[in-house]
């Protein structure tokens, strides 16, 4: 059985999601998520679905983290609204085994400090007619990884924030597990 970690930093409803999917499958497994905030709901629906998540600051994430992620062997290591910056160590350890999910259609409304609410708020004030997803592999960069694959939804004139947050998590929880899930049959 092949093995994903995912890193969080949420609520954690793509988590969730990605550890239901696969525990209907068995073709793989989330064996525990890592998470930044330990605050975060991501921590309380992993317990309830039986994953263990370890909490990190980040002098541990520098090092300790990654020897722990270099011993466990992930097959793929996900992001799911995850708000720290991989660093180079990880991805010179994990080359192509490390994705992202966006809340956007990368190129537009990615980099540095483009997360969740902000996203959302920037497509409504530019009066964008469409939005979706972009799942990406994770490189040095703030979402300037190569793309995996993106999904893309209406944006109505009368749509809010609120709106376009809920057709893009749509998007999310109907592509990121089978996404996922493909490219762990290409390994």
């Amino acid at each position: 059985m092949k093995t994903i970690v995912v890193f969080a930093s949420g609520s954690g409803t793509n988590a969730a999601k990605i550890i239901t999917y696969f525990d209907a499958i068995k073709t793989a497994a989330v064996k525990r998520i890592y998470c930044n905030n330990p605050n975060a709901g991501v921590i309380d629906r992993a317990a309830r679905l039986g994953v263990s998540t370890r909490v990190f600051n980040r002098l541990e994430y520098q090092q300790e983290v990654l020897e722990e992620l270099l011993s466990a062997k992930p097959n793929l290591i996900v992001l799911a609204g995850f708000l720290w910056k991989i660093p180079k160590s990880y991805i010179e350890a994990f080359p192509n085994k490390i994705i992202n999910i966006h809340p956007a259609l990368l190129p537009k409304y990615g980099g540095k400090g483009m997360y969740g609410q902000h996203v959302f708020d920037a497509i409504v004030s530019n009066n964008e007619t469409e939005t979706g997803i972009t799942i990406h592999y994770v490189n040095e960069h703030y979402d300037e990884g190569a793309v995996i694959f993106q999904a893309n939804t209406a944006v109505a004139k009368t749509d809010s924030a609120a709106a376009v947050a809920a057709k893009t998590h749509q998007l999310e929880h109907a592509h990121f597990a089978p996404q996922i899930h493909q490219l762990l049959d290409q390994q």
